[in-house]
């Protein structure tokens, strides 16, 4: 073809299509897409929290109640993003990723330094503190990486949440494999990972998360889709290193085969990468012969459409029809985002409840749950091993549904203008449901059946004394209050969809297509 990539490496001028192909690909929309995905399979590290959970409490001689408060601070933080999302409106990205890379470090390294002994026994309010702005530091790469995803790829914003989160989501397996490859099986060395490697990862891709025109490309579900299958790939295969794992004791060469099997599927998304930006180069080159077929194949538009600004403080209770952008106080009064966070107070705050509580549970059971961080248990002996090991699963999908679908509601309802404040505002329904679930009833009717069964034995609790629980009676009742509770969830949220209905009928993306047409060139 003359004047294409080839006539211009026949003609000598391979290596400066090698260099401009290679900055494309390193600039470009999809390269994003993977550093933001590398970013969030290190930003679900408070999922990590019942993996050392239990070196906090025979270091620190908690009891159930108090680690069960650490681990509210934990879900606090790590929901309670609203400082990175006001500070994303006025700065760019990697600002807002190097913060979180700071806070990350300084947090979870004081706290392994606590763990280790290496400093003196701190308050528990300090506890609560450390934990606190660690879970928090997670904030900033869910805000710089994946709301800006969310603004490159507004029509398929649904997608791009539930890809982020899902790798998110796995991001506690992904270290786990990690850990065991450097560290063995030393719990308490995890804390240590956990304050260097998410930093790290933020700071060499900082430069590539930023905001992007929007470029209609027809394609770009089905792209999507290419990352979903690699993704489901890792899950599946996470699966089943962390099942031999459990069944078959690992030497550190095989942890470290493990290891390897993890990143090699982590990084093979660049494929796809490579694939996508191959295809847009050939377009570019095209149309250097003949330029008229630019125009009919990308459209440009900028990430956000200006706007006439309105008095908040007058239009609180005037709201725009639903998927145009409310103002932040709009939408915290918006009947909608009410119910929304109603429904995710009832059914996150129980999943993370018992996500945090997981090693609690098996051991009170008698069952073994190994220090991978995954809900597949040992196959031994005990009778409700099984029940364990198939809720802990259906729990970790309904958690890792429930999670991008609200967070996609809230950005296809209330518009994306304001987008990265509203997103942490729905996320505050998680900290306050695991407070109420995992402090104030499993954690105080934990403790309460624990002193029922010293008196029992004629025992009295010393100051500073561990007190475990064992038998079902520890987390019985407190499961059936969270059952209840997710039922009528599960109710608040049909309310939703009856209102919602008509909108979604309709085509809710339709508004950037109309930009991207009117602003294109």
């Amino acid at each position: 073809m003359e004047g294409g990539f080839c006539s211009r490496t026949c003609n000598g001028g391979v290596w400066k299509d090698i260099r401009g192909f290679s900055l494309q690909v390193l600039l470009g929309r999809w390269f994003m897409v993977f550093a933001s995905l590398l970013i969030m399979c290190v930003a679900g590290t408070s999922y990590m929290f019942g993996l050392y959970s239990n070196d906090i409490k025979s270091t620190l001689g908690y009891d159930q109640t108090t680690l069960n408060l650490l681990g509210f601070f934990k879900d606090l933080g790590g929901n309670l993003g609203i400082l990175s999302g006001l500070i994303y409106e006025v700065v760019p990205p990697l600002v807002v990723l190097s913060i979180g890379a700071i806070m990350n470090f300084l947090s979870y390294f004081i706290i392994w330094l606590t763990v280790t002994g290496h400093i003196a026994k701190p308050h528990v309010w300090q506890m609560c503190l450390y934990t606190f702005i660690g879970a928090n530091s997670q904030s900033f790469p869910n805000t710089g990486a994946l709301i800006t995803c969310v603004n490159n790829f507004p029509e398929s914003c649904g997608s791009v949440l539930g890809l982020l989160k899902g790798f998110s989501g796995l991001s506690g397996a992904i270290i786990t494999q990690l850990y065991h490859a450097f560290y063995g099986d030393n719990s308490k060395a995890v804390i240590l990972l956990i304050a260097l490697l998410p930093p790290i990862i933020c700071l060499v891709f900082l430069p590539t998360i930023r905001v992007m025109k929007i470029v209609q490309q027809p394609s770009e579900v089905k792209v999507f889709y290419n990352f979903l299958y690699m993704s489901l790939g890792l899950a599946g295969s996470l699966l089943v290193i962390i099942i031999l794992q459990n069944k078959f004791s690992f030497t550190r060469i095989e942890y470290a085969g493990s290891a390897s099997i993890v990143l090699i599927l982590l990084f093979l998304p660049l494929v796809i990468v490579i694939k996508e930006e191959l295809k847009l180069w050939k377009i570019k080159d095209q149309s250097l012969n003949n330029p008229s077929q630019l125009e009919m194949v990308i459209e440009d538009a900028p990430a956000t459409s200006e706007r006439y600004v309105v008095s908040c403080m007058n239009n609180i209770f005037k709201p725009p029809d639903r998927g145009e952008d409310f103002t932040i106080l709009q939408a915290i009064f918006s009947i909608d985002m009410l119910i929304l966070l109603v429904a995710t107070t009832c059914g996150i705050g129980g999943a993370l409840t018992v996500i945090d509580n997981l090693v609690q549970v098996s051991s009170s059971s008698n069952a073994h749950y190994d220090n991978s961080f995954s809900p597949v248990l040992a196959m031994f002996s005990s009778p409700l091993l099984s029940p364990i090991l198939s809720a802990s699963v259906i729990i970790g999908f309904c958690l890792g549904a429930q999670l991008p679908v609200s967070s996609a509601i809230i950005s296809e309802i209330l518009g994306l203008k304001h987008y990265s404040t509203l997103y942490h505002i729905g996320c505050i329904s998680s900290p306050v449901g695991s407070y109420i679930f995992n402090v104030k009833v499993a954690g105080h009717l934990y403790d309460k059946e624990a002193l029922k069964q010293m008196d029992a034995l004629g025992l009295t609790r010393r100051a500073g004394q561990v007190v475990n629980c064992n038998g079902v009676k520890c987390y019985k009742l407190a499961f059936i209050v969270i059952i209840v509770v997710t039922l009528l969830g599960s109710l608040v949220s049909f309310v939703l969809v009856l209102r919602t209905r008509k909108f979604y009928k309709g085509d809710i993306y339709k508004k950037f297509r109309k930009e991207a047409k009117e602003t294109g060139s």
